[in-house]
């Protein structure tokens, strides 16, 4: 069967292509086609199919009636026609298909062209909608008293609008049936007026009074209350016998006025200003602003739409036109100024003057507002525009785009910003019981909170669901989806490509050039920046005033829909202000990476954020265009990346810039093995290799020394590019250089268990750190003094040092540094016995490793605190939960995974799952680095259950007191090592379990390393 039509004002109707009937089953299945018909396009949900036909009361096996019902309807339809999602039924129709969505959609047209001042199509549109109407809604749903009441409301308004536009029109409207309308509805006052001018205008004035007094008195006795101020303004006219005629002059609104109260409340501060211009960009609610502010007044107000016209010269005739002011017979023989027609028209008027739209003839606008404000004292202009008309003593209001929720905002917040606001009410009108969900925030956000933007996609919620309309702008781009508006707008507003355009074309062909080049910018850029990439600083003036630009905080910006319409023009110029763009902010990385590490590093890490979006924008370019220039920019910015806490941000283009890069030039070699470690895990095996290649032979002064922090973070101490031999040499004797290099060997002594050298060292490295002013040096100097602090019971020393790294940590931002130095401290106060502080340390963590993808420790000290607070189940979850994340490859986090296999294993023991802690040990004892003697350690501490478990416990004190050597010391309050001394010492006595302590406490470090062998 070809595509059925449907009807559901009147009895249900579904006719084929060939116009003839199909028949349907019985009353159930009638109604539930008919609630599928309401929401066609969309999924109705099997709870409110139950509802439709039968309430409050449904029976027991409701469900699979619906199902049966769906079985029946399918026997008449196409099968495919009714799907199942799971949680309910979509009818797969146009919208269109169906008389009620014609309907709405008629009505809404109709209602634009009213409101557009066009009466005669407004008449015809509205009355093509209602001929749609064939009986009541809905009769075969006994249900549907919510659907049917809104559509009666939309089909009386419609009536309403007809009746409007035919009082506009020579022929006017019929009494009688206005009379009818009225008794039908005898409160509702739209109706009564429009009644009252109709016989007014036929010259019955007695009777038009005595509607409005019969109006009056039922209002007062059913509810009270007075006639609305228009309806009883509309009676005194009558009483002056200056009744007005139906007037178009001002548009109507056709919707509800959102997010703009702050520029209205301006424009009536600014009451008494004889000339207020509203600036912004096309598509920002210009003239709705205009239109608004004019109607909440309360002045005589003359509205005058310029966009049609064409010839600058004519603006004087649009004037008139809109004023009413005709050309005379003897104008044929000697035409007057028409300027000063329109000076004659209002020279004594006290009015408002809306000019709309005056950017196209900006020069005789400007000219004719000129004339009239010094002829006409009482009146006022009020221009729209995307740029001033330049006259002195204009007031600019400009218009930014709709505020978008901010970052973080709850629910209950952000769906009061304005842009949600806008997007939700306009939605309401397409799908009723609409409500916002996170996907309208990415909406807005993506569309700069452009309203009319926003607008349109809220319409094609008549098509697509949110989620639906938010991955086809990820996808296909804002001009695709929003090409479809309203019938009745003006060409260049009803496509989101359309009002872009128009602006363009405004443009001369210096200003054109650069915003093309302008479209590189991602985030908007300084003067500087925009001069060296863009060109003459005095045209982008230019584009400031015509609003194509944004100017704020001596940065330079486009809206994105304005960037992405340029970036088009720029590749069809073939522009190469991109390579321009690129090789600028090459130039600047290169200016601050030697600033990182200094005491300079906050403003200049402030700097380059403030450019993010370029730098990232200029590496895409270059790793596509150009490699080499790609590697530059890489090895330029990863100390940045690093002390900013925005690694990941990089990962994505150094796999990429990896893979069309190959072998890279010898003299790019530092920059190939940056970019690895930043891709790192994501890695491929030859491209590892070969970084490790170079960094076995590299033996000069780096150019981005933070290099070696980075190769020691990722490939581990003892790692074969890592050669103390050559470590000196490849950092150079720069003080930060120096500073780090202490610090490397200082942090590699802790991880041995020589602790004694370890802190040495670590104050060194802190005093030249401080002395520099360099913070991340400073924060790995204190973090890990901390940590030996809190090893030794010196729980304040600890928690002052820990706060001193925490402090100069969040001053950089980097918040994967916050997440390890947080769980480091989680730990300590966990040994200290302030469980309760250490959850607060770990519930940060965690809402911070979310964001910088740093879930590995955070699991891991989560399952200690679990295990402390005697909650096993969680333990083990958290540890397996680390396990999984742990990055293979990445020393800082592979090291993890030894520690969660010794306390899975500590579990499995408690569980008397023997079995399984032993395999859990040997996996730890495999997986650890057997050169790092602290971490061993705690291997070796596990291996002590074993001990117990085997029933030899003096092998286990001798494995702790070996475990002690091996790091350095015992570490105080650590509960799972004094479990095994505790069930050790009873075994054997406090005297044996003392002697055989100390003899492992008496191993030498090469002794202690084997005694798992």
């Amino acid at each position: 069967m070809s595509a059925p039509r449907f009807g559901v004002l009147g009895p249900l109707e579904v006719r084929g292509e060939d116009g003839e009937p199909v028949a349907l089953g019985g009353p159930r299945p009638r109604a539930l086609l008919a609630l599928l018909l309401l929401d066609a396009g969309r999924l109705v949900s099997t709870e409110r199919l139950i509802d439709g036909q039968w309430g409050e009361d449904p029976p027991a096996g409701a469900v699979n009636a619906i199902q049966a019902h769906v079985s029946r309807l399918r026997r008449q339809l196409p099968p495919d026609l009714i799907e199942f999602h799971g949680s309910g039924y979509r009818l797969a129709v146009d919208p269109d298909d169906v008389d009620a969505h014609r309907f709405e959609h008629l009505a809404a047209d109709g209602r634009a062209l009213l409101a557009a001042a066009q009466p005669e199509r407004a008449a015809a549109t509205l009355r093509e909608a209602l001929a749609l109407w064939r009986g009541p809604a809905l009769p075969e749903v006994a249900h549907a008293g919510a659907q049917i009441a809104r559509l009666d409301e939309v089909r009386l308004a419609a009536t309403e609008d007809l009746i409007e536009a035919e009082l506009a029109l020579p022929a006017g409207t019929s009494v009688g049936s206005l009379r009818q309308l009225v008794s039908a509805h005898p409160l509702r006052e739209r109706l009564r007026g429009q009644l009252m001018r109709a016989l007014h205008a036929g010259g019955q004035q007695a009777a038009a009074l005595e509607v409005y007094e019969e109006g009056r008195r039922l209002l007062a006795d059913e509810l009270g209350a007075d006639p609305s101020p228009e309806l009883a303004g509309l009676h005194v006219a009558m009483l002056r016998a200056d009744a007005p005629r139906a007037s178009l002059r001002l548009p109507a609104p056709l919707t509800s006025f959102v997010g703009r109260e702050a520029e209205l409340d301006r424009l009536t501060a600014l009451a008494a200003a004889r000339l207020v211009t509203i600036t912004g960009p096309g598509g920002t609610g210009k003239t709705r602003l205009a239109v608004e502010s004019a109607r909440r007044g309360g002045r005589d107000v003359c509205f005058v739409d310029l966009s049609a016209v064409a010839d600058a010269g004519l603006v004087p005739h649009a004037v008139m036109g809109a004023l009413g002011v005709r050309e005379t017979g003897l104008g044929l023989l000697q035409p007057p100024d028409p300027v000063e027609r329109v000076v004659s028209a209002l020279a004594d008027r006290d009015l408002l003057l809306v000019l709309d739209n005056c950017e196209h003839v900006v020069a005789a606008a400007a000219l004719l507002t000129r004339r009239l404000l010094d002829a006409c004292p009482k009146l006022s202009v009020l221009a729209t525009g995307r740029e001033p008309l330049g006259l002195t003593g204009e007031v600019l209001v400009p218009l930014a785009p709709l505020a978008l929720p901010v970052a973080g905002a709850e629910p209950g917040e952000w769906t009061r910003a304005p842009a949600v606001r806008l997007f939700t009410e306009r939605a309401l009108a397409v799908r009723p019981g609409f409500e916002p969900g996170p996907e309208v925030v990415e909406i807005c956000t993506a569309l700069d909170g452009s309203p009319l933007a926003i607008e349109l996609a809220a319409a094609r919620l008549r098509s697509f669901t949110v989620a639906e309309i938010a991955a086809r702008l990820a996808e296909h781009g804002r001009f695709k989806l929003l090409s479809r508006g309203d019938r009745t707008a003006a060409a260049r507003h009803r496509t989101l490509r359309a009002v872009v355009d128009w602006s363009w074309s405004l443009l001369s062909h210096e200003e054109q050039v650069v915003a093309r080049r302008l479209s590189v910018f991602a985030g908007g850029a300084g003067l500087e920046a925009v001069e060296r990439v863009c060109g003459d600083g005095e045209v982008l003036a230019d584009l400031v005033d015509k609003s194509f630009v944004e100017a704020a905080d001596g940065r330079y910006r486009m809206f994105e829909t304005v960037r992405l319409f340029c970036a088009e023009k720029l590749e069809e110029a073939g522009d190469p202000a991109r390579d321009v763009h690129a090789a600028y902010f090459l130039e600047l990385v290169r200016e601050a990476d030697p600033w990182l590490l200094r005491a300079e590093q906050l403003d200049w890490l402030a700097r380059l954020s403030a450019e993010q979006a370029n730098l990232q924008a200029a590496l895409r370019h270059a790793v596509r265009h150009d490699p080499g220039t790609g590697l530059r920019l890489v090895g330029a910015q990863a100390a940045y990346w690093f002390l900013s806490g925005r690694r990941g941000q990089a990962a994505a283009s150094a796999r990429e810039l990896l893979d069309r890069v190959g072998e890279p030039p010898a003299e790019l070699v530092e920059e190939y093995v940056l970019c690895v470690l930043l891709a790192v895990p994501d890695v491929r095996e030859e491209q590892w290799a070969r970084a490790e290649a170079i960094m076995n032979v590299l033996d000069r002064t780096l150019r981005h020394p933070f290099g070696t922090v980075l190769w020691g973070m990722v490939a581990g101490p003892g790692s074969p590019g890592v050669d103390r031999r050559r470590r000196g040499r490849m950092l150079g004797p720069e003080p930060w250089s120096r500073a780090v290099a202490v610090l490397g060997e200082a942090l590699v002594d802790q991880l041995d268990g020589r602790l004694a050298e370890a802190e040495r060292g670590l104050e060194t490295a802190l005093a030249s750190f401080t002395a520099l002013g360099e913070r991340w040096g400073m924060a790995q100097g204190l973090e890990s003094l901390a940590t030996l602090a809190s090893w030794r019971g010196e729980w304040a020393r600890a928690r002052e040092l820990w706060q001193r790294a925490l402090d100069l940590i969040g001053e950089l931002g980097a918040d994967d540094e916050v997440v390890d130095i947080l769980c480091r401290r989680a730990s300590g106060l966990m040994r200290e016995g302030d469980q309760d502080a250490a959850a607060a340390d770990l519930a940060r963590a965690a809402e911070l490793a979310r964001m910088t993808g740093r879930p590995a420790i955070v699991e891991f000290t989560l399952g200690e605190l679990a295990d402390r607070r005697g909650d096993p189940a969680a333990a083990r979850a958290h540890y397996e939960s680390a396990l999984a994340v742990a990055q293979p490859g990445v020393f800082v986090t592979e090291g993890l995974r030894p520690h969660a296999q010794t306390a899975l294993a500590r579990l499995a023991v408690r569980d008397g799952d023997h079995a399984r802690a032993r395999a859990l040990h040997a996996e730890a004892l495999t997986g650890i680095s057997r050169s790092l003697a602290g971490d061993l350690a705690t291997v070796v501490e596990g291996h002590a259950d074993l001990a117990l478990l085997d029933g030899t416990a003096e092998r286990a004190a001798y494995l702790l007191g070996a475990a002690a050597t091996l790091r350095g010391m015992a570490v105080t309050g650590d509960r799972a090592v004094a479990d095994v001394a505790a069930a050790a010492t009873r075994a054997i006595g406090a005297e044996r379990f003392a002697a055989q302590y100390a003899k492992g406490a008496a191993l030498s470090r090469n002794e202690a390393l084997t005694v798992l062998s």
